[in-house]
């Protein structure tokens, strides 16, 4: 019995020694990205990894992680399904056995991916689109993070814009899922305690080809304003498309999952003319600059929703495992909370020398990224701001903050 006490610790202390020469020699590191690369938003999806290779690239360009070690990226397609994110995320965590995510995209991936494999898994997963309000309330353990403010704020801001264009009676249709739900419960509070009314409310299912039914229920209301809140080149076309043709409605309003090109097709841009919109605002901080140069010189647009904060979320996932010190699941959520909050020196997109430098050297750092500061607040949530967007001649146009 002794001999064999003597032995395992023996051996324990043979594999420190030789984890301690790995950190040195640097070790190589993988991490995850779930989104939907099929499904409603694959129109979306493909310029997060471009966005979080441009990270990568930066990173492994200046020295490496983990004492020099190379940073790589595997994909997962959730499809903006919970099924398939489920089995997605299982995939990253127990097959590709990835340090940490950034996904997923829609808010019933992120869920699923969650709750199936990464808390289980304890791995770290920083969701840069996900807005649904139930993600606060996720019990988490703390592992869960997102760079896109909650729609419990953006149906508040939705809801004044649209009062504050003399619009106080509305009809909702939503999509039935984490998203939809949650946006139309904070878009309907806000519109009836600011003094509106909400004629009637109806949720739809994705995925459909016919959704005439559910406008014949809201148009025999007499409203003449219709909300959706929906994936503007999935069921949010549709449903745009089928109630232009209708004829009940003048006036059309939603969210930032209908501000994508897709939203137009098959549709005369004059029965869209000033729809109004919100999405979250793109930072005036010093890293956005930095990141939109970068995109550019790799052929992506800066400007495509959600590429930013998928940039983002790489660069902290990177940064927390370099204050980890190794490449363990274990500690990553305490490190993320370190690097990305106040007070420390600040890093900006690109500067991963000075970062890898500074913690070498313990100092505290803190990263204000390509989205501006990142503060997460107890849930993994970080404040954020809207813009107002509307349709002008066939177009999308930034009109300014939306309050």
């Amino acid at each position: 019995m002794k001999l064999s006490t003597r032995l395992v610790a023996a051996t324990s202390a043979i594999v420190a020694v030789t984890a301690t020469v790995a950190w040195a020699q640097g070790t190589n590191v993988t991490i995850g990205f779930l989104g939907g690369f099929t499904g409603p938003i694959e129109n979306m999806t493909p310029a997060l990894p471009s966005a979080i290779n441009i990270a990568l690239g930066e990173i492994n360009g200046q020295g490496g992680i983990l004492g020099g070690g190379t940073l790589s990226l595997v994909t997962a397609d959730g499809g903006c399904d919970a099924t398939m994110a489920g089995n997605a995320g299982d995939r990253l965590v127990n097959t590709e056995r990835v340090v940490a995510i950034v996904g997923g995209m829609c808010s019933g991936e992120t869920i699923a991916a969650a709750n199936g494999a990464g808390i289980p898994g304890n791995v770290v997963m920083i969701s840069p689109a996900s807005t649904a309000p139930t993600l606060t309330a996720l019990a988490d353990n703390d592992l869960v993070y997102r760079l896109v403010p909650s729609d419990a704020y953006q149906g508040q801001v939705l809801a004044r814009l649209v009062m504050s264009k003399g619009i106080d009676e509305v009809v909702v249709t939503y999509v039935n899922n984490d998203y939809g739900n949650g946006f139309a419960q904070a878009f309907e509070e806000a519109f009836e305690a600011a003094g509106g009314t909400v004629a009637a409310s109806a949720p739809h299912n994705e995925g459909g080809n016919d959704y005439r039914a559910e406008l014949g229920t809201l148009s025999s209301t007499g409203v003449e304003t219709l909300v959706i809140l929906a994936y503007g080149n999935g069921s949010g076309q549709t449903v745009l498309r089928q109630a232009i043709e209708s004829g009940a409605f003048t006036t059309y309003a939603g969210g930032d999952g209908m501000v994508i090109d897709e939203l137009l097709t098959g549709i005369n841009p004059a029965a869209v003319e000033g729809m109004i919109l919100t999405k979250p605002a793109e930072s005036e901080a010093p890293g956005a600059a930095i990141f939109a140069a970068a995109a550019t010189a790799a052929g992506l647009d800066p400007t495509a929703i959600f590429a930013a904060q998928a940039y983002d979320a790489a660069f902290l996932l990177a940064l927390a495992i370099e204050k980890n010190g190794n490449a363990d699941r274990a500690g990553l959520s305490t490190a993320l909370r370190d690097v990305a909050n106040a007070p420390g020196e600040v890093i900006l997109p690109g500067e991963w020398e000075k970062a890898r430098t500074l913690i070498a050297a313990g100092t505290d750092i803190n990263y204000e990224g390509a989205t501006g500061p990142v503060e997460f607040d107890a849930a993994g949530d970080v404040p954020g701001n809207f813009i107002e967007v509307t349709l002008n001649g066939g177009a999308f146009v930034e009109v300014g903050p939306a309050q």
